[in-house]
């Protein structure tokens, strides 16, 4: 019997099933028996299977739920391509919003309310990419206060040039300048080849 068969009780419709089948007897009911019990075993044996892995699977995913009202950060996804900052380092935001949770959408998603610049993602979030909000409301960082320039790049601006070096590095001499720049955080200094 093929698995499919056993998995969900029926045959699978393929072209050649589509066809009337003729009728035929069977020899003994001990066949039909032997059968059945056979398809209960291998049941048993995928269902046991199913609930091993379900155990393994539970362990690493925890229960996330939050209410209508809420407010959430959402994980940074620079790979959908929409918003990207400069850095791309270890020190690019992880997380960004707050975003107002406006509907629940089946059991592990959730629709959020977007402002306008992020119209070209989808508003529809699993649950993995959401946090809840704890920040103060005096220490969160808007969208307002992020210029995005038409590249989707944060902007950021030099203020001042507060020292020049040049540094050699095995054969060759490069020459660094210690920039202080301004952006939507405050102002940061860097040194910059």
């Amino acid at each position: 019997m093929p698995p499919y068969e056993i998995l969900y009780g029926r045959k699978c419709k393929t072209p050649i099933c589509w066809e009337e089948v003729r009728s035929r007897e069977l020899a003994s009911t001990d066949v039909v028996l032997a059968t059945t019990e056979k398809i209960e075993t291998i049941r048993e044996r995928l269902k046991a299977a199913q609930d091993r892995w379900k155990i393994y699977a539970d362990n690493r995913r925890r229960l996330i739920e939050f209410n209508v009202g809420d407010f959430v950060m959402l994980k940074f996804l620079s790979w959908k391509g929409v918003i990207r900052f400069k850095n791309k380092e270890k020190l690019s935001p992880r997380f960004i919003g707050p975003f107002k949770i406006l509907k629940r959408v089946g059991k592990v998603a959730y629709a959020l309310e977007l402002p306008e610049e992020m119209r070209d993602i989808h508003n529809t979030f699993h649950v993995s990419y959401l946090r809840k909000c704890l920040a103060d409301e005096s220490s969160v960082i808007t969208l307002d206060e992020i210029e995005i320039d038409l590249k989707l790049t944060s902007r950021k601006e030099p203020v001042a040039i507060l020292r020049r070096k040049s540094k050699k590095v095995r054969n060759k001499e490069i020459s660094l300048v210690k920039v202080k720049w301004k952006h939507h955080k405050g102002t940061s200094i860097r040194w910059e080849p």
